[in-house]
């Protein structure tokens, strides 16, 4: 039984809440304050192990569980305890440090030590590193759900492999291709992108208030800071932007921003191909007892997921899109502008999903017509003008595109038409034989050994 919460306004927390919820999660206030905590206990573990920093102790095996515990066991109870606390500080990361000391009261040994929580740290080194990780996060969910809809695509190719189909340039009929390798031109444009957002590196930034150490290297002189925050952030497996000013300046998540786009626009035009290739009845949609498709015609199944899906992608991509334009600028060491956008980055990666899942039960919906599909490309023998211009350009025959078009431009041509132009050309007799065996059907290339590429 569904839970339905009808009193919010973002329809990704509402009526698609289901479909996204692991998105949600990721980038939820509840979770955004628990990284925050991650990041301020494992920098805090981090300085303890430095054997440069001599007023913190090495922590035993029990005080880092104790210290870990914070943010592996941290609570809804936590979470509203730190917002609390932020009504008082209007800080939402003084906030976090002021709970980490309230939380180790307790245990004396760690407590005397208190001060050396959120040591040398700017808010915007825990901030950028917590959204990081969430970001990463939120990546392999998204990857997830685009490799499960590139894989159903490289399905779907090799079932319509061998099913010919009448294409259309400009709207109008056009030399055939299969149906399986339609699917197969989308199923490579996207994995070439998806390959492309793994590859992107989530960066990070820990260097201060203005990006130069210089707490650090005043509170501890004798460390080599670049190399260790360098270690720090490769033990949370964030990769150091070594040039930074306060902020980390949000390059590689314009990147993630603009690699989504992509995949969502590579999308867009699948859901609207599929969507005409059901209105040509191509595609036929299961009939799903109870579902209705039109309020007031009994008959209609509408391709509703692919029109969600298109309608999502787009939602995302005007986000994505501001906030890759957006987030890689800030008025000279540090404006907080940034801070108000980046918590909306959730929504871009929900729209994506919300569609990327809303197309998988719209592809399973779907049974081909090959009844429709034949008997568009059955009359339409006037495709054929291209194969036999081609050869009677081969055999010299001067102005033959000229004559072909003469003959079928604008013209409802048969088999009969097209067999008498072939056998009015001068051409060989093998030509004029093998030209007389093809049909619109047959005239379909390498399609279907593309399939298998």
């Amino acid at each position: 039984m569904k839970k339905y919460n009808l009193n919010i306004a973002s329809p990704t927390d509402g009526r698609y809440e289901t479909l996204c919820d692991d998105i949600n999660k990721i980038f939820s206030e509840h979770n955004l304050i628990k990284t925050r905590v991650k990041v301020e206990i494992e920098w805090l573990i981090f300085l303890s192990n430095l054997a440069g920093i001599k007023s913190l102790p090495k922590y035993s095996d029990n005080q880092i569980k104790t210290l870990r515990g914070l943010y592996l066991n941290f609570s809804s109870q936590d979470s509203k305890r730190v917002k609390r606390i932020e009504e008082t500080t209007k800080h939402d990361v003084k906030a976090v440090e002021y709970f980490i000391k309230e939380k180790i009261k307790s245990n004396k040994n760690i407590y005397k030590h208190k001060e050396h929580i959120h040591i040398c740290c700017t808010s915007e080194d825990i901030n950028n590193i917590a959204y990081a990780l969430m970001l990463k996060d939120a990546r392999e969910v998204l990857l997830l759900q685009t490799d499960l809809l590139q894989k159903k695509l490289k399905v779907m190719s090799k079932r319509y492999k061998n099913v010919p189909i009448l294409s259309h340039t400009h709207g109008q009929p056009a030399s055939p291709s299969t149906m399986g390798k339609e699917f197969i031109n989308f199923q490579k444009r996207l994995l070439i992108q998806i390959n492309g957002l793994k590859e992107i590196k989530i960066k990070g930034k820990f260097n201060g208030a203005t990006g130069n150490y210089s707490a650090h290297s005043i509170a501890f002189p004798n460390i080599d800071w670049p190399k260790n925050i360098k270690r720090y952030l490769s033990s949370l497996k964030i990769e150091l932007n070594s040039h930074t000013t306060q902020i980390e300046p949000h390059d590689y998540i314009a990147e993630l921003c603009n690699r989504i786009n992509h995949i969502n626009s590579i999308l867009i035009g699948f859901t609207q191909d599929i969507w005409s290739y059901i209105s040509k009845g191509y595609f036929t949609q299961k009939n799903i007892s109870g579902e209705i498709g039109s309020s007031t015609m009994p008959h209609k199944i509408n391709p509703i997921n692919f029109e969600n899906a298109e309608g999502n992608l787009g939602m995302s991509n005007a986000l994505s899109h501001f906030f890759a334009n957006k987030l890689t600028i800030s008025r000279l060491q540090r404006d907080l502008s940034d801070s108000t956008v980046l918590r909306n980055l959730g929504l871009t990666f929900a729209y994506s999903i919300i569609a990327y899942k809303n197309i998988l039960i719209g592809l399973n919906k779907l049974d081909i017509n090959k009844h429709n599909i034949n008997k568009d490309i059955d009359n339409s023998w006037e495709i054929l003008a291209e194969p036999i211009q081609m050869v009677a350009r081969k055999h010299h025959i001067p102005d033959s595109y000229e004559y072909l078009k003469k003959y079928t431009r604008g013209e409802k041509v048969n088999q009969e038409i097209i067999l008498k132009i072939i056998n009015s050309l001068n051409i060989p007799e093998s030509e004029k034989n093998n030209l007389a065996k093809l049909t619109p059907r047959k005239y379909i290339g390498y399609a279907s050994k593309l399939c298998d590429e």
